[in-house]
């Protein structure tokens, strides 16, 4: 039985000008209000998505976001996380050495804010991503030691990265989880974190496991949910290997495709 429903925002729930249409913040209201587990799953930190958050009325003493892709698990009323993973500076360093080398440009995300790397092209992430502090800082003035980070990423137009992608050094990809999010960015994460190992530890917490897990994605940063999960639903607008591993396909972001898959499944509640 479907107990929780996993969304990404870019290109899955969100319609191409970044917005929740209202016929799918009605269906995903009306369902948590069901008592259905409705998570968000992106790799923004959550003050970048609040305004979705209360749009859904996901503001529940029991309601959890995914951030960071997987990184991070964190309640949304108490901002207390259930879960993170992060990266160390040492590791940091591995990434910044190739982008720098090449002159790609190179954004660094802890927790709560973006750097983004002076010593090389401006990067075109800020444009990208809203409600959150970006700095300016070159690579050695990052924080060290111990302070944790979530991820990196190369964010440029798509037709560059497109070009970039299969020159990424197999040492780097033994390394990181590597994914492309969107068109024009690609994140190096965690290695073996990925949103599937966060959501795994909020179905652990509600005493849940993936046959209870309906999830809705449209690129590769999505894939290992959509595996997992009991019903992994993908856009029409999805890259085509995400495609191959859903269990089902609904229409675009800008179709409504969430809501239309959600008013069929679940018609009795709605």
């Amino acid at each position: 039985m479907i107990k929780m429903i996993a969304l990404d925002l870019d290109n899955t729930l969100l319609d191409s000008q970044k917005r929740i249409s209202e016929r799918n913040a009605k269906v995903l209201r009306r369902l948590h209000e069901n008592g259905i587990k409705v998570v968000l799953c992106t790799g923004r930190p959550i003050n970048a998505i609040w305004n979705y958050i209360e749009q859904l009325g996901l503001t529940q003493d029991d309601d959890f976001t995914i951030n960071f892709n997987g990184g991070l698990v964190v309640n949304n009323v108490t901002k207390k996380p259930l879960f993170s993973r992060g990266l160390n500076a040492d590791e940091l360093k591995l990434v910044y050495d190739f982008a720098h080398e090449h002159n790609y440009s190179l954004d660094v995300l802890d927790f709560e804010r973006v750097y983004e790397i002076m010593d090389m092209p401006r990067s075109v992430y800020k444009g990208t991503v809203k409600n959150i502090e970006f700095l300016d800082r070159h690579f050695a003035e990052l924080p060290m030691g111990d302070h944790p980070y979530a991820k990196m990423v190369m964010a440029m137009p798509a037709e560059k990265l497109k070009q970039i992608i299969p020159t990424i050094p197999n040492e780097l990809k033994m390394h990181f989880s590597v994914v492309q999010s969107q068109p024009h960015i690609l994140e190096f994460l965690p290695k073996g974190g990925d949103k599937s190992v966060g959501l795994k530890h909020l179905l652990d917490h509600f005493g849940m496991d993936f046959s209870n897990l309906m999830s809705f994605g449209d690129a590769d940063n999505d894939l290992g949910m959509i595996k997992d999960a009991e019903d992994g639903v993908v856009m029409e607008n999805g890259l085509p290997n995400v495609k191959e591993e859903a269990d089902h396909i609904t229409k675009s972001n800008d179709d409504d495709g969430v809501a239309v898959y959600l008013e069929n499944k679940f018609a009795n509640l709605l």
